[in-house]
């Protein structure tokens, strides 16, 4: 049988499995596992049972997540968003729209320092929402 005919096959018991409501990452590794062990025998396939998961669980994306979270837990247990608000305010709040420059400015460091744009805006949103929301900024700004 061809490869493209196994693909084929592989497909539509993945579809089939799926419809039966197998979890659908059972099915894909029942699938993967079937179509290799048919196209390279079973040798390589209980090779890539071995090897799969430690291969995807190493790789540099995945291990640097959960650093990126300490990261942020720590950053915050320690103020240091508020501190980098607080300066940021000192320095450009008197000015007009200041707490929006503050904010940004702040964002700015903490994204220097962090390195992750989500969690930079995540973090620095939290100490100038009570600001904005005591009224220090202007009402157009709300």
């Amino acid at each position: 049988m061809s490869e493209v005919a196994v693909a084929s096959l592989g497909f539509a018991v993945l579809l089939a499995l799926i419809l039966l409501r197998v979890p659908i990452a059972v099915a894909m590794a029942l699938v993967g596992v079937g179509g290799t062990a048919w196209l390279s025998g079973w040798p390589a396939a209980l090779a890539v049972l071995r090897l799969g998961p430690f291969e995807r669980a190493s790789s540099y994306t995945l291990v640097v997540i959960p650093l990126f979270v300490l990261m942020g837990y720590l950053a915050a247990r320690a103020g240091l968003s508020q501190s980098l608000f607080r300066a940021a305010n000192a320095w450009l709040g008197h000015w007009r729209g200041g707490l929006a420059m503050a904010t940004v400015a702040g964002c700015a460091g903490f994204g220097a320092i962090c390195g992750s744009s989500v969690a930079t805006g995540a973090t620095c949103i939290a100490p100038s929402h009570p600001a904005s929301r005591m009224g220090i900024c202007d009402s157009a700004m709300k």
